[in-house]
């Protein structure tokens, strides 16, 4: 189990949280699925607002569930009751990003109006706004519009707990176009009119949704097509670093990125992995785009150190649109996707029903990045799901250490019956990992909000915690989590960092206390904001 903790700057005056307990479930198939609930609307974007809700959106659609005269548009899923509630979304959160603010509070940004197959009508300039509830009374709210239209925006969390929102286009479609292409980032709150980006405009025309993480050198890694580059968000200076070796990434190629833990051990440096995604370079869509094989490919990039890519262990099988989740233990979950295609739907021939993609990978593979090369992916122990979960899929860590997996609709629009092969998908599961089953340390001494430097403080271990060995000790580590914010096989702003931390252990009576060293002095390593921490 994990407890929610807040990550602020100056001098926090935090509270010692109740010890966390054991989870309410248990996993019938460790390494497998269960179907437990309904989420009102199919999951295109979803994320983690409370140690038990998580929030939905979906683009607006025909969908069953109904909220103040209209099909609802965005649900609230409670974890503990397995139910989902309406939620009044009224602005068209199609495509659209988000993130969380260092306020504790969630954006979701840009959009659509309702679209067919290419985007017919022009994305909104909305920003919606949400403080998360655990009862029924938070709600969708819009606030100040952006200056300009965005459908396809990437948005991150930056040091000072403020967003970033990176590019997009006006009119929609499988693939941007010169017509349409919005090379631009502003800042929200707002600082001002649209900032030129050289780099999103010459990676057209995949250049929607760039990959884009914040670095603890303040710069942000960005990539799209083939390019790679480092912003300066202060200065607004790019520059440039190795292409992308293989594959595209970026959507509709759509390869699961993640930043690998930061921990001790490697002084907290950033390092990005990529894998999967689409050795394509033709976004015509006059040929079958569907039978056209994903890649295999992983790379990384440690971008603060260096400029060039290193390869990294290939995949078990080709992949697009593979969920990178990382797990609390320090490996990553990769779940859900397709063996061929990518994302995307149309009224083409080829097209699978509407899909752009086809065969479904059911079984997740793990990644654990601390084996050595040739040895990191596995699927000992795991077992595939039921349901296909491809294009507007998503996949979050929860507080119990299960991933929940909602979501999948690459249709136009509500598309269900016998005859559909990847219907619009309302089922939600949770995925236990092989440790989920296990007793849960119940540590006493965490503390409610952490600072970045300043005094260590003391966590408590007995005896059922550490397994009845104090020499266990040694092996125990604090683990602060960012879940991020779920959508088109990205999770913004997410990230797994291991606080320092020494120990004095106690033979006689087999506990020990944790000496546990606060965040590092550095909001660029750890953004501001709502995070769960886990031991």
């Amino acid at each position: 189990m994990s407890s929610r903790l807040s990550l602020r700057g100056g001098s926090p005056t935090p509270t010692i949280l109740d010890p966390p307990g054991q989870p309410l479930h248990t996993a019938g198939t460790l390494g497998g699925f269960e179907i437990i609930g309904n989420s009102v609307v199919s999951a295109q974007q979803m994320f983690l607002g409370t140690l038990d809700k998580v929030f939905i959106l979906d683009k607006v659609e025909n969908n069953p569930g109904r909220i103040d005269g209209h099909p609802a548009w965005a649900s609230q899923y409670a974890l503990e009751a397995n139910a989902a509630r309406a939620m009044n979304a009224i602005t068209n959160t199609f495509c659209a990003g988000g993130t969380v603010l260092g306020n504790g509070s969630w954006i979701n940004v840009g959009g659509n109006s309702a679209v067919t197959y290419g985007g017919l009508t022009a994305p909104c300039i909305w920003i919606r706004t949400l403080v998360p509830c655990d009862d029924d009374s938070c709600d969708w709210v819009d606030a100040p519009s952006m200056t300009t239209r965005r459908w396809y925006p990437t948005l991150e969390t930056l040091e000072d707990g403020t967003a970033i929102i990176i590019g997009g286009c006006n009119n929609g479609g499988y693939v941007n176009s010169a017509g349409q292409d919005n090379p631009t980032y502003e800042f929200f709150p707002s600082t001002g009119n649209p900032i030129n980006s050289p780099f999103l405009a010459k990676t057209m025309p995949i250049n929607l949704y760039p990959l884009t993480f914040l670095l603890p050198s303040g710069r942000l890694l960005m990539q799209a097509n083939r390019a790679t580059i480092m912003l300066d968000p202060k200065t607004h200076k790019e520059y440039e670093l190795q292409d992308m070796p293989d594959a595209v990434r970026a959507y509709p190629a759509s390869a699961g990125s993640i930043m690998l833990p930061l921990t001790p051990a490697n002084n907290w440096t950033a390092t990005i992995l990529f894998c999967g995604g689409s050795n394509n370079d033709n976004w015509n869509t006059n040929w079958d785009i569907a039978a056209h094989p994903a890649s295999n490919s992983c790379v990384r990039i440690t971008p603060d150190v260096s400029a060039n890519y290193t390869q990294d262990d290939p995949m078990l099988e080709v992949r697009t649109m593979g969920n990178l989740v990382a797990l609390p233990d320090g490996r990553i979950l990769c779940i859900n996707g397709a063996k061929s295609g990518t994302a995307g739907y149309g009224n083409n021939t080829w097209a699978i029903n509407q899909s752009y993609a086809d065969g479904p990978l059911l079984t997740p593979a793990i990644y654990d990045p601390s084996q050595p090369a040739g040895s990191r992916w596995n699927r000992d122990g795991l077992n595939p799901s039921t349901i296909p979960r491809m294009y507007h899929s998503s996949a979050t860590l929860l507080p119990d250490g299960a991933v929940l997996i909602a979501g999948s609709n690459p249709n136009a629009d509500l598309n269900v019956g016998p005859t559909i092969k990847y219907p619009t998908e309302y089922r939600v599961e949770r995925f236990y990992p092989s440790y989920y089953n296990e007793r849960r340390p119940q540590p006493t001494g965490l503390l409610s909000a952490l600072g970045y430097g300043g005094p260590s403080f003391d966590v408590q271990l007995d005896a059922d915690d550490l397994g009845g060995d104090a020499r266990n000790a040694a092996n125990a580590t604090v683990v602060v989590i960012r879940t991020g914010f779920s959508t088109h096989t990205m999770n913004f702003g997410a990230r797994s960092l291991q606080l320092n931390s020494t120990y004095t252990a106690y033979e006689a009576n087999n506990s020990a206390i944790l000496h546990v060293s606060q965040v590092p002095p550095n909001p660029a390593i750890l953004h501001r904001g709502p995070h769960y921490c886990s031991s």
